[in-house]
């Protein structure tokens, strides 16, 4: 039985999910509403890992056929910070500029068939009664979401605390690169990557004080998309111009903001379903949006081709795919996101070598690092042990008047801390936080240590490297079977002076 289907939004996600199914269903009618023109395009690049290529690509080669013909791949992300610049290997990325990208999914979905309909603008799902499926794909903003109601749905957002602006640049670096600046008004970072043969993107980040102290405040970006912010372009041109090497800024639609972290329980409500930013976003630092819209995609056409009759099994297929996919990515971003919150304490209170570590290991431990690249572990670890005189979990640990041989200890009896060695210590002068107690134990003046427990584990890091940047007193922290990668990852990066498994 024949179908018509409207898919609302011309990103990538919609595009790629009405090229999908128009090939897998031919005789379907696939409507396609974009309320801009088929040339506009806002922002710059979008990235993709080589493992995301795998899984598209297995669907339609138009992604890894756009990116040989247009794009720029690399396997190294430098850290610039303090004069010094440290390499990690290993990591198979790709970007294109976000234009061509829609370009090349226009012509595939013109040659399957797609009626593509753009500058039509269809505000509400009540102008499209006579389909039989509403795929909306209509952004972070959608109206279509709005429509439905969010509490229908279990939309929730977040927003992040830090500032960031894309712009783009002629000049090209050799793969994605973070920058880092620091001036009379505060911190400043860069994500750097080529994007094409003559564009990199350049996308900016700070913490609000910041951007306020520096009087980046002051562009509406609440008017319709269009003007660019021209005052940060000429700031930021200045306080980069070392990196930038002459190269210009480069706008479209530049503006400051912060960044939505968006999460939907239900994605679909009677015919009207939901794909990409208008359910889920994750931190651009993860380069996930465009990827998560065109799984989406993938697992939409892949429910409504084996349950063409029966949408509700269709949906409820999709979102069992799908809503895994993207959790694991959430979850992965959320580190990431709070790295990039924080960043401006962690370049004043670290080395560069352990900056760029404390970075990379915000969602990967040292033995993954590894795998990756050997070379960059090993710098890091030798760092440490030119620094401390022995391998990380082997330097020994001053705990006010006592001391440990090495920093992975196990709880012994009562209010003890062990080490491998046999040797302990009595942990009564540790002042001890735990996360799950509302009141947290008062700081006290004998207190010879730390010991943090309770909370989820992200909590958890995340607290012992406040107190491990900003205290005095050496931290602990406690994980749950905690490992000696673990353990060595919390060490090196800073994040903490030792762990104790239980």
């Amino acid at each position: 039985m024949s179908k018509r289907i409207a898919v609302v939004g011309g990103g990538p996600g919609g595009l790629f999910f009405a090229t999908l199914m128009k090939k897998r269903r031919p005789e379907w009618e696939i409507t396609l509403f974009e309320r801009n023109q088929a040339d506009d395009a806002f922002g710059f690049g979008v990235v993709f890992s080589d493992a995301t290529l795998r899984r598209i690509e297995a669907a339609d080669p138009v992604l890894t056929d756009a990116l040989a013909a247009h794009g720029k791949h690399w396997e190294v992300i430098d850290v610039v910070a303090k004069g010094e610049t440290h390499s990690f290997g290993g990591n198979g990325m790709a970007a294109i500029h976000r234009r061509t990208l829609l370009r090349e999914l226009q012509a595939k979905a013109a040659a399957a068939g797609v009626d593509m309909r753009f500058g039509e603008f269809v505000p509400t799902p009540d102008r499209l009664g006579d389909y039989d499926v509403i795929v909306a794909g209509d952004g972070a903003n959608s109206a279509f979401r709005t429509a439905v109601g969010d509490d229908v749905l279990g939309h929730t957002v977040e927003q992040a605390a830090a500032k960031f602006i894309w712009f783009g640049t002629d000049r090209m670096f050799d793969g994605l690169t973070f920058l880092h600046r620091r001036n009379e008004h505060g911190n400043f970072a860069v994500h750097a990557y080529p994007i094409s043969a003559d564009v990199s993107t350049f996308i900016v980040e700070t913490d609000e004080d910041t951007w306020r102290a520096a009087g980046l405040d002051e562009f509406d970006a609440t008017q319709p998309p269009g003007p660019s912010d021209e005052k940060t372009r000429a700031y930021i041109t200045a306080l980069f111009a070392e990196e930038l090497r002459g190269g210009r800024l480069l706008t479209n639609n530049s503006r400051w903001g912060s960044f939505r972290t968006r999460r939907t329980e239900r994605w679909h409500a009677g015919n009207i379903v939901f794909l990409g930013d208008a359910v889920h976003t994750a931190h651009f630092s993860v380069g996930s949006g465009t990827k998560m819209a065109m799984e989406d995609a993938i697992a939409l056409a892949d429910g409504l081709a084996a349950h063409p009759d029966d949408l509700e099994a269709a949906f409820a297929e999709y979102e069992r795919v799908a809503q895994p996919q993207v959790a694991r990515v959430q979850n992965a971003a959320r580190p990431s996101l709070r790295w990039w919150e924080h960043f401006g304490e962690y370049y004043r209170a670290l080395e560069p070598w352990q900056f760029a570590f404390h970075f990379f290991s915000r969602s990967i431990p040292l033995q993954k690092i590894r795998l990756r690249d050997q070379r960059f572990a090993e710098a890091v670890e030798a760092e440490w042990t030119a620094r401390n005189g022995a391998e990380v979990l082997d330097t020994p640990i001053e705990l006010g008047s006592q001391r440990l041989p090495g920093r992975l200890l196990s709880w012994g009896a009562e209010d003890e801390l062990v080490h491998a060695s046999g040797e302990h210590l009595d942990a009564t002068r540790a002042r001890v936080v735990d996360l799950d107690v509302e009141e947290r134990a008062a700081e006290t003046a004998d207190a010879e240590l730390v010991i943090l427990t309770g909370g989820d584990e992200d909590e958890r890091i995340f607290e012992s490297e406040r107190l491990s940047l900003s205290g005095d007193l050496p931290v602990i922290i406690e994980l749950v079977d905690g490992t000696a990668d673990q353990a060595a990852t919390l060490v090196l990066s800073g994040r903490a002076d030792a762990v104790v498994s239980r």
